[in-house]
């Protein structure tokens, strides 16, 4: 029961590695806000987590709102008068180069992605401050770390994450709060199934996924969450600005 008495908040903790985030959470003890655009999926995460005895609450936040996570967060404090964890998980994906993406999707794919993981962590340090302890998770991607063909926003916006970790990591370290960032590869998520499911040939567009990794296996959500959960502990203490990759060996290469 690490994190028995914590409150931590999840966003994107509806699907994928958000939801298998939260559920490890709740399994070690903590109380888990669940915030996502998503309120049915996000309320099932919540209904497992309270059916094993858990605690867990939604909030239907979109991140990139200003106004909205300032609501989120003032009423967790009202609630618990504290927040122990933020992991920084919300995120959407496009496919495209610099000349085919428009600037709608560069200012959606930035809001979410970006902007948000910078709004939660603008909200909820301050309070983490005050309580004079605190943990920051951001969830960037392999993507930050190398150019991957086609996705260009994409890239930009979890790179734009990994400096924002070692920026938080330096400001806020001497004020008792640690920023660090798990770089997940290709995971098994619903957003990774609907777009292999999607190839001509789905059983080859997953073995080229596969393929191109030392593992030569995709990853699991559960496998990332364990990283996230490792950064998020007392085990960690001493890392901030660590950048934790966790893709099956794709940036070793």
């Amino acid at each position: 029961m690490r994190f028995e008495g914590k409150v931590v908040i999840v966003t994107g903790a509806a699907l994928g590695i958000g939801r298998a985030a939260a559920l490890a959470f709740a399994s070690e003890g903590a109380s888990v806000v669940i915030a996502d655009i998503n309120p049915k999926k996000a309320e099932d995460v919540a209904g497992m987590i309270q059916k094993k005895g858990g605690q867990a609450i939604v909030f239907a936040a979109d991140v990139s709102d200003e106004a909205a996570v300032k609501a989120m967060i003032r009423d967790i404090i009202n609630r618990w008068n504290h927040i122990d964890i933020l992991v920084n998980n919300a995120g959407v994906y496009y496919q495209g180069d610099a000349s085919s993406t428009s600037l709608e999707v560069w200012e959606k794919v930035m809001g979410v992605n970006l902007t948000g993981a910078f709004l939660c962590t603008k909200y909820a340090v301050d309070e983490m401050i005050k309580a004079g302890a605190g943990v920051v998770v951001n969830v960037a991607s392999e993507a930050g770390l190398v150019g991957i063909k086609g996705q260009v926003v994409y890239n930009v916006s979890k790179g734009g994450m990994i400096a924002l970790t070692r920026s938080c990591a330096v400001d806020y370290a001497s004020r008792g709060v640690r920023v660090n960032c798990v770089c997940p590869g290709t995971t098994v998520t619903p957003l990774v199934e609907e777009a292999v499911n999607r190839a001509p040939d789905p059983i080859a567009a997953r073995r080229a996924l596969e393929e191109v990794r030392p593992l030569n296996r995709l990853g699991t959500p559960e496998e990332i969450a364990a990283a996230i959960l490792y950064l998020s502990g007392n085990e960690a203490g001493y890392a901030t600005g660590a950048i934790l990759s966790v893709d099956g060996g794709y940036t070793t290469q």
